[in-house]
């Protein structure tokens, strides 16, 4: 229950961060650009914040760090509010950003300790609080800030985040190594393939995911003709898909296998895709995009567990380099498709972004060591 919090927490927050955007464009008077740079900060704060909290998970346990990192990101959506400047206000995104990804691999690798605990998979329907949580902090968020102003959004939001907070983490489950475990273990890059691989698998299944969130609606529009409302659709389907299939998907686990559950997602997200890619019509790109959802959404699940399990290398470490491998898919790879997209068009590289699935085929009997199945 409470780790379980803690991701809806964290997605919460997330979402509530994304209709704030065009209001802190209006108040600051920035334009698109900068507003750009500043999205980019708050990744990039992630990215240098994930391995630093892994670093420390892996010396004294993701419970401690964990706790630290949840009370520190929650005030920075009232700082953020607060700040009357770009200078100060980009500060503040890249800690926000910085807390939010540091918060992520810290409660990724207590959803693996807990995991253990319990000896069955919970990782896909954390993910899937994660989901909800975004989703609820996007909606609440809107009418927030129609109702209450900018201010008000922030304080009512940030209050909301603390009293969760302050729910889980009494409860947390501890995982402090002993001092023997502290002093075998080293803060540097492990020397073995593993964690790396898990990455890949981690980044060729979330290249999809942001393709689709940053890309899906203007290839819509500008491929298929459709209007706004149906090209909204596009991403709407595949988020209710894929966080309907995260809260089945440990059950599936349990059932299956990571490994068999991995390969099935595989080629329900390479189907969708290609289907989103060529389709003739805005209806059935939607409905390959749905498709997809089914399948992306237990194939990052299944690679955060394995990168938790993996042998000879501490979870917060594994977890760390497979967090920021695969979230560069989200953060940093749609710039790239945006590039690529307009000189080439959309159809050809939503279709690449589906042959990158076939890498984490190829890789998935890595993920036998996020296997909690009873078979």
């Amino acid at each position: 229950m409470a780790i379980s919090l803690l991701f809806l927490t964290n997605g919460f927050l997330i979402g509530s961060w994304a209709p704030k955007i065009p209001v802190l464009m209006g108040r600051l008077g920035i334009s698109e650009s900068t507003m750009g740079m500043f999205i980019l900060v708050f990744g990039l704060g992630s990215i240098v914040m994930m391995p630093i909290m892994g670093a420390l998970t892996a010396r004294n346990g993701s419970a401690l760090v964990l706790k630290v990192a949840s009370a520190l990101v929650v005030p920075f959506l009232l700082l953020v509010t607060l700040a009357p400047d770009i200078v100060t206000t980009a500060i503040a995104i890249a800690a926000f950003g910085g807390f939010t990804g540091g918060m992520d691999v810290a409660m990724n690798t207590n959803a693996v300790a807990v995991e253990k605990r319990m000896g069955r998979a919970i990782m896909s329907s954390c993910h899937g609080f994660w989901s909800l949580g975004a989703l609820l902090g996007s909606a609440l968020g809107g009418l927030l800030l129609g109702s209450v102003g900018e201010l008000g959004h922030a304080v009512i939001l940030t209050m909301l985040a603390a009293a969760a907070v302050f729910f889980a983490l009494p409860m947390l489950a501890e995982d402090q190594p002993s001092a023997e475990e502290r002093s075998k273990t080293r803060l540097r890059f492990p020397s073995s393939p593993l964690p790396y691989l898990v990455g890949i698998m981690a980044l060729f299944s979330m290249i999809p995911e942001g393709a689709i969130l940053d890309w899906g609606a203007l290839y819509l529009q500008r491929d298929h003709g459709a209007s706004i409302e149906l090209a909204a659709l596009g991403f709407a389907a595949f988020s209710a898909t894929m966080a309907i299939m995260r809260f089945a998907g440990d059950a599936i686990r349990q059932r299956l296998g990571a490994v068999r559950t991995l390969r099935i997602c595989g080629c329900f997200a390479l189907v969708g895709m290609m289907l989103g890619a060529l389709a003739p019509s805005a209806e059935l790109a939607i409905a390959g995009f749905a498709l997809a959802g089914i399948g992306i959404s237990n194939m990052v699940p299944i690679a955060f567990s394995a990168a938790g399990n993996l042998p000879g290398v501490p979870s917060g470490i594994g977890l760390s380099i497979v967090t920021v491998t695969g979230y560069s898919g989200i953060l940093v790879a749609p710039s790239a498709i945006g590039f690529i997209a307009e000189r080439t068009g959309f159809s050809p590289v939503l279709f690449g972004t589906a042959l990158l699935v076939l890498v984490t085929l190829a890789l998935s009997r890595l993920a036998r060591y996020g296997n909690f199945s009873i078979e």
